[in-house]
């Protein structure tokens, strides 16, 4: 058994009988009474995500994971297609493993596969941020200063994002994949 104190993104923990992936912690240390760690943790098996608080001298039990650096290929409906970054091995995943981040997958796109012990693809742990082009924008309205002002465009992937109106086709922008919100302009 391991303290609580070890935690740290991207360790996968048993809590309450199932894995659950480490997605942010903190570690705290108030002046007055015993240190604690604040934890958000992502069900492996549902995708859920909790938040926790550990007393640090408390116990816990680390799962062993094996962490494989693969590329997306391509994808049907049901499962995704990756190539080991390692040994070139190609092998699909279960869309129930992508999960929502499906959605942000495109093809040369490099992710860490998390896998068991018996090798079963477990989950993927998606970069925080992925930059797409885009496909479509309509024009910005000349003249239009009312503050705050966005337009929906659609984005290489089919993926449909709120941006500020100066983004337009053929743009590259960044996209927070844990919100699905645009995050900035790409530089060239």
């Amino acid at each position: 058994m391991s303290k609580a104190s070890e935690i740290s993104r991207g360790l996968v923990l048993n809590y309450k009988n199932e894995p659950h992936l480490v997605v942010e912690f903190q570690h705290v240390n108030p002046g007055k009474g015993a240190a604690f760690v604040r934890t958000r943790l992502k069900a492996l098996k549902t995708g859920k995500v909790v938040e926790n608080t550990f007393k640090s001298d408390e116990a816990i039990e680390f799962m062993e994971m094996e962490r494989k650096k693969v590329q997306y290929l391509y994808g049907t409906p049901t499962e995704q297609t990756f190539m080991d970054m390692v040994t070139y091995e190609q092998f699909s995943v279960g869309a129930e493993v992508i999960g929502q981040y499906a959605q942000y997958l495109k093809e040369g796109l490099e992710v860490v596969l998390l896998v068991n012990e018996e090798g079963i693809p477990v989950t993927v742990d998606f970069p925080k941020k992925v930059t797409l082009k885009v496909t479509e924008a309509p024009p910005a309205v000349k003249g239009d200063t009312s503050g705050n002002v966005t337009k929906e465009i659609v984005l290489e992937n089919g993926l449909k994002v709120r941006t500020p109106l100066f983004i337009k086709e053929d743009d590259r922008v960044v996209v927070n994949t844990d919100t699905g919100e645009y995050v900035e302009r790409a530089q060239e």
